[in-house]
């Protein structure tokens, strides 16, 4: 027999979007049941994806830091070693903390978890299905997707999960590979290729455009590549991968028109997929896009009624704070009638050293829009606080309409980007004006200064430079 709960609300999928639309239901007075197929709670992101990878790239940072980059300070170290068993340690450590806040939050905010994979039925009925125990059946008068999305992977790439895999792969590697090949130059594949590179790897990366990080602005992805060069990783661009296979102790990658390559191990990091499949779509009538996103309305309602679609399973950037910023304006449409994302004003950051982060209009999508456009830059080498902490890498440039000053777009490499982009971010959200930015007091000294000279550099105003 299957039992049968009625609730205001169920979310399917406990990830960054789920498990924040969950408790900010549960605040807005909704009884809430939110369904997660895997134990522990926070999604791809806190478990195998953002934390995790943050917690190594934080670690291994530190490790070049102390091994390469002390001398200039005065400080002679000697005899730094890597113990990779205690790195992975303390990123076990920080995804369980983690994880077990969520469930916490669930608890303090009344979220009803079920444990087990979520199939629409109709009607707002949803089926709870764990193996070894008898399916449960739920219903809700409103239900919400965020199951998320995974890694897409190449035809003809025979992954095992240990040799050749994803980025979950790559997060766990037994040791440091002598070889690692990364195919795909995006930012999964950026980010974890530098972990490995700067702990003692030979990292090249294959990418199939011509450029790095496709979709950012290409002044920023080419200094990017310029940088990561110069740290010791190699890239291959226009390569056509098509093939990869585990042999021996190693792999061997094939491509199109050149040698096959012969490394230890492969990370593939072609970008990733909604992750719609099994939800039972079918059954009430919706029908996905191409690329297996979810159409949604500017309310992100589906095109069945009380049924709702937030995060990578709907169009836009695989991003968590994106789909966080969905979740809340989603359930609070639902209880008030008002919920809207600004998705101008949503930044993306690559967390490799330098930081490269973006918000708003690339030069490209404004010239291809025919939008007039004023722009300000500024390098962290003119800036104080970037020279006292050997920053000095890396510039930050803001875009401005040409008439009405209105800030258009932002995009930064250099220290502490991530955190940097957030004034900016702000800004759009405001309609802010660069000279708003420029004429703002910033702290000196601060690497946030070098956004105010940006901005002032819109107008031919910089003051250090």
């Amino acid at each position: 027999m299957m039992s049968e709960s009625h609730f205001d609300l169920i979310v399917v999928g406990a990830g960054p979007g789920g498990y924040v639309a969950s408790v900010r239901a549960a605040q807005l007075g909704l009884k809430v049941a939110c369904i997660e197929k895997e134990s522990a709670l926070g999604g791809t992101c806190l478990r195998v994806g953002c934390i995790p990878s943050k917690a190594l790239l934080e670690s291994s940072e530190r490790y070049e830091e102390v091994k390469n980059h002390y001398k200039v300070h005065g400080i002679d170290v000697l005899g730094v070693e890597l113990n990779l068993d205690q790195m992975m340690k303390r990123k076990k450590k920080i995804v369980k903390t983690l994880t077990t806040g969520v469930a916490y939050l669930f608890r303090k905010n009344k979220v009803k978890r079920y444990e087990g994979i979520g199939t629409l039925l109709g009607g707002g009925k949803v089926q709870v299905s764990q193996e070894g125990k008898e399916p449960q059946q739920i219903s809700a008068d409103k239900v919400l997707i965020a199951t998320g999305s995974y890694a897409a992977n190449l035809p003809n790439i025979e992954w095992d999960d240990d040799r050749i895999g994803d980025s979950t792969t790559a997060l766990s590697f037994p040791e440091v590979p002598k070889h690692l090949v990364v195919i795909g130059a995006g930012v999964i594949g950026l980010e974890l290729g530098s972990v490995w590179a700067r702990l003692g790897a030979q990292v090249t990366v294959l990418e199939y455009m011509d450029h790095a990080m496709p979709g950012m602005d290409r002044e920023l992805s080419d200094e990017a590549v310029k940088v990561f060069k110069q740290q010791g990783m190699d890239f291959k661009f226009g390569v056509k991968v098509t093939g990869a296979r585990v042999e021996g102790e190693g792999c061997i990658v094939q491509r199109e028109g050149g040698e096959d390559i012969k490394c230890d191990r492969v990370l593939v990091s072609v970008g990733r997929r909604p992750n719609t499949e099994g939800l039972g779509l079918e059954n009430i009538g919706i029908e996905t896009d191409r690329r297996g996103c979810i159409p949604v309305n500017e309310h992100l309602q589906t095109s069945v009624a009380g049924v709702f679609a937030i995060g990578d399973v709907i169009a836009g950037p695989m991003l968590a704070h994106k789909a966080e910023e969905e979740g809340v304006a989603c359930v609070e449409y639902m209880v008030t009638g008002y919920g809207h994302v600004n998705y101008d004003a949503i930044p993306g950051v690559v967390y490799t050293h330098p930081e490269i982060a973006s918000v708003g209009k690339s030069e490209e999508d404004l010239k291809a829009a025919g939008i007039p456009f004023k722009k300000g830059s500024f390098p962290f080498k003119a800036n104080g606080r970037a020279m006292a902490l050997e920053a000095k890498e890396g510039f930050v440039k803001l875009l401005a309409h040409a008439e009405t000053d209105r800030v258009l777009g932002a995009h930064i490499i250099g220290a502490r980007a991530g955190d940097l982009i957030a004034e900016i971010a702000v800004s759009i959200e405001f309609g802010a004006s660069s000279e708003d930015i420029g004429r703002s007091s910033h702290a000196h000294p601060t690497l946030a200064e070098i956004v105010k000279e940006a901005a002032l550099a819109v107008d031919g105003r910089a003051i250090n430079i």
